[in-house]
C-alpha cells in the first residue's frame, strides 16, 4: 500500500474550516477568512507539516445535528454553492502543491446518501480539476467515514484521489466517560487491556444507537491484529482500485489512562505502518480529545513518535 502518491498526506496536518469562516449567509466571501486560513497553512509548512484543508461544514450539511444544517444532498443550489466554494479555495491556495491537499466533505452520515453524495463529488473534482489538475483530494462515505463505505464510493476518477476514513475502535474504549454519547455515565471508565467480553457488555450497557463490539473470541484482548481486522475490508478495497488510504481522525478520550492511552496509540500505529495508512489523530481545540491535556505529559513524546 505504500506507494509515492502517498507519501504527502503521511506527515500532514488536518486543518478543519467551517464554511462560516470564509462564506457570510448569502454566499458572498469573506477575503479575512480565507487570510486566516493562510496563516494557519504557513505556520504548518513552518515546521515542515503539509495540510490537508478539510471542509467540515458546507450550507446545507454538518454531521453534527446540532447544527441544523440541512437539504445539502437533495438541493441543487447548496450543492452549486458547495462547488463554487470549493473553486474559490481551489484559487485561493493554488501555490501550495504537493504541500496542501483537499477533503471534500466530513463525515456524511446516512448511508441514503451514498448515491447523491457520489454524484456530487465527481462534479466537485471535475471543478478543482479546472483549477488544480494534480491537487490530492480526500473523499469518505457514509456512516461518518466509516471503513464499511469505502466500497460504496465510486472508484477512483484519477491517481491524485485518496480514500479517506475515521477510526475510533473500539468506541466503548475511546469515547469512554464521553458526555455526547447516548446512554453514556459521565464516569464510566474501562481498560484498554479489557477482554473482549467485558467490551461487549459494557458497549450494551453504555452506549445507544452506537452498533456492537462483536468478535469470535470474547477472551481475546486489544492488539495490533484487532486493527489489521479491521482495516481488511478497507485495503483490499485500495489495493483492486489502486488508491491510498487515509485515516482522517483517530485518537481517544482523555479520560483513559495515559498509559491506556499509549497502549491504544501503539497499536493502531502498528496497523496503520503495516498497511502504508497515513493519518492525522484527532485534536481540536483541545476539547476531550488530542495529546495536548497535562494528564498525557508522562506519555506526549512517544505517541508523537506514533503520529
Amino acid at each position: 500500500m505504500t506507494t509515492p502518491k502517498n507519501v504527502m498526506i503521511t506527515l500532514s496536518q488536518r486543518l478543519p474550516i467551517d464554511y462560516e469562516i470564509v462564506e457570510d449567509k448569502d454566499g458572498n466571501y469573506i477575503q479575512e477568512g480565507f487570510e486566516r486560513i493562510r496563516k494557519a497553512i504557513d505556520w504548518a509548512r513552518k515546521y515542515n507539516l503539509n495540510v490537508v484543508l478539510d471542509l467540515h461544514k458546507t450550507f446545507g450539511y454538518s454531521f453534527d445535528i446540532g447544527y441544523g444544517e440541512s437539504g445539502f444532498f437533495e438541493n441543487e443550489k447548496y450543492q452549486e454553492r458547495f462547488y463554487k466554494l470549493w473553486e474559490k479555495l481551489a484559487t485561493e491556495f493554488s501555490g501550495y502543491g504537493d504541500a496542501l491537499a483537499f477533503e471534500l466533505l466530513n463525515e456524511v452520515t446516512k448511508k441514503e446518501y451514498c448515491e447523491n453524495w457520489n454524484r456530487i463529488a465527481k462534479t466537485c473534482i471535475q471543478r478543482i480539476r479546472a483549477i488544480l489538475p494534480d491537487v490530492k483530494i480526500l473523499v469518505g462515505g457514509y456512516y461518518n467515514n466509516s471503513i464499511e463505505a469505502l466500497k460504496d464510493l465510486d472508484p477512483p476518477y484519477d491517481e491524485n484521489i485518496v480514500y479517506n476514513f475515521h477510526c475510533y475502535d473500539p468506541v466503548i474504549f475511546t469515547h469512554q466517560g464521553a458526555g455526547w454519547v447516548e446512554g453514556m455515565s459521565l464516569d464510566f471508565r474501562i481498560p484498554v487491556d479489557a477482554s473482549f467480553a467485558e467490551m461487549a457488555k459494557c458497549m450494551e450497557e453504555q452506549t445507544k444507537n452506537m452498533g456492537t463490539f462483536a468478535d469470535p473470541d470474547p477472551n481475546k484482548k486489544l492488539s495490533p491484529e484487532y486493527f489489521d481486522k479491521a482495516f481488511a475490508e478497507a485495503v483490499a478495497v485500495a489495493e483492486e482500485r489502486n488508491v491510498p488510504l487515509y485515516c482522517g481522525e483517530y485518537g481517544v478520550i482523555e479520560n483513559a489512562t495515559p498509559e491506556d492511552t499509549l497502549k491504544w496509540y501503539e497499536m493502531i500505529s502498528a496497523s496503520f505502518n503495516k498497511y502504508g495508512i497515513g493519518r492525522a489523530a484527532w485534536s481540536y481545540r483541545e476539547m476531550n480529545f488530542g495529546i495536548t491535556a497535562p494528564e498525557l505529559d508522562s506519555v506526549r513524546d512517544r505517541i508523537i513518535k506514533l503520529l
